[in-house]
């Protein structure tokens, strides 16, 4: 079995290799990659924000294919935001917050460049590598699921990374892909019950990857908090302490980069692009948000439909307490993301907290085969 094993590791390198190649083939230069490239440039270049801007779109020109540049710089009659970013150096600048809080996504990218890679690259092989690494990451998962069943590992693994957010996310510039990673070490932590300050080291590298994903980081503690207070009847204070540390960080990251705030974002994403942002004062009301809120839902249909099969599934299979809360957390967590960024029409937000939903649905389907135990991490 081991030979098997070892034979079938091989072969998924292989095929993820060959998969990585095809989205490196495929690779999209989109309007994201300005921003986080003006915030390595901006590192790199402090107190020349001119210099920035004028190198960023340089670079980007020298690489994309003409039809993806010219989507960035936004030659479109009504793209009146992306034309502004790439000729006003104030408009540019003040866009940057917006990706700059990502630090640990920035540091990555940076760390590529430094490395040799162009600019371009550099944003784009990290979504890429990424690609690469989360195949290997969930062929592991999947033996730890089906020991004895490899063929099934390998035919999971391929059709996985063969979904279209999966393949999309490996070909843009942005950090989804990358965290999608470290969202599948957060289920083999689960699988493997690594200790809770293993559990918060990993956490906190999430949260300072992304520190939109606060959310996630602070309701696994808390769902960990209660779950050992009721079955324990003693409080932890460990936990109190985790989320404490976690958001601190997540305020000083805000803070350090002056982030606009959740309803400035609301407003450039959903509302108006605002060209400059200091000159455009905003005010999104309530009727503004539900109004949008309405429309997203409807075309979050199918998401809904698909959570609601795997937490019918993972309920109807599964009597432990753990495993349903551990399910729950996760679709918590991407209605959450939905009420506080709504963009229905892109799934990538989404599915490193939808994806995990499946493997938790694996594992209880898994113990018609084996007896893993999925138990509290603490």
């Amino acid at each position: 079995m081991k030979l098997k094993w070892r034979l079938s590791f091989l072969f998924i390198i292989s095929i993820l290799a060959l998969l990585t190649f095809w989205n490196y083939q495929n690779r999209v230069y989109d309007w994201d990659m300005p921003g986080y490239m003006g915030c390595m440039y901006t590192s790199e270049f402090p107190d020349s924000p001119d210099k920035v801007r004028i190198l960023t779109y340089e670079e980007i020109k020298k690489e994309a294919p003409a039809e993806h540049y010219t989507d960035i710089i936004g030659i479109k009659q009504w793209d009146i935001p992306r034309q502004y970013f790439v000729k006003n150096t104030q408009s540019f600048t003040e866009q940057l917050p917006y990706f700059q809080i990502k630090v640990g996504y920035i540091l990555m990218i940076t760390l590529f460049y430094k490395l040799g890679l162009s600019s371009p690259m550099a944003v784009l092989f990290t979504s890429l590598i990424s690609y690469f690494f989360s195949g290997i990451l969930l062929f592991y998962i999947l033996k730890l699921l089906f020991p004895k069943k490899y063929w099934l590992a390998i035919l999971l693994t391929i059709a996985a990374m063969l979904l279209p957010p999966m393949t999309y996310m490996s070909r843009v510039s942005t950090p989804d892909m990358f965290i999608f990673q470290f969202m599948l070490i957060f289920m083999i932590g689960l699988l493997k019950k690594w200790n809770k300050w293993a559990m918060f080291v990993l956490l906190f590298g999430i949260t300072f990857i992304r520190p939109d994903y606060i959310t996630f980081t602070l309701t696994y503690i808390m769902a960990v908090f209660f779950f050992h207070y009721f079955r324990e009847k003693k409080i932890d204070i460990s936990f109190i302490a985790q989320g404490i540390v976690l958001l601190a960080m997540y305020l000083a990251i805000i803070k350090f980069y002056h982030y606009p705030g959740w309803k400035d974002l609301f407003y450039d994403t959903f509302i108006d692009r605002r060209p400059i942002i200091s000159t455009h004062p905003i005010d999104v009301s309530l009727k503004d948000y539900l109004s949008i809120i309405y429309i997203k839902i409807i075309y979050f249909k199918k998401v809904t439909l698909s959570l609601a099969i795997m937490i019918g599934v993972i309920f109807w299979r599964s009597k432990d307490s753990w495993v349903r809360t551990i399910a729950v957390l996760f679709v918590v967590n991407v209605y959450i993301k939905f009420f506080f960024f709504p963009q229905s029409a892109a799934l990538r937000f989404f599915f490193p907290f939808i994806f995990p939903l499946f493997l938790t649905m694996l594992y209880v389907l898994s113990k018609k085969y084996n007896d893993l135990k999925l138990e509290k991490i603490a």
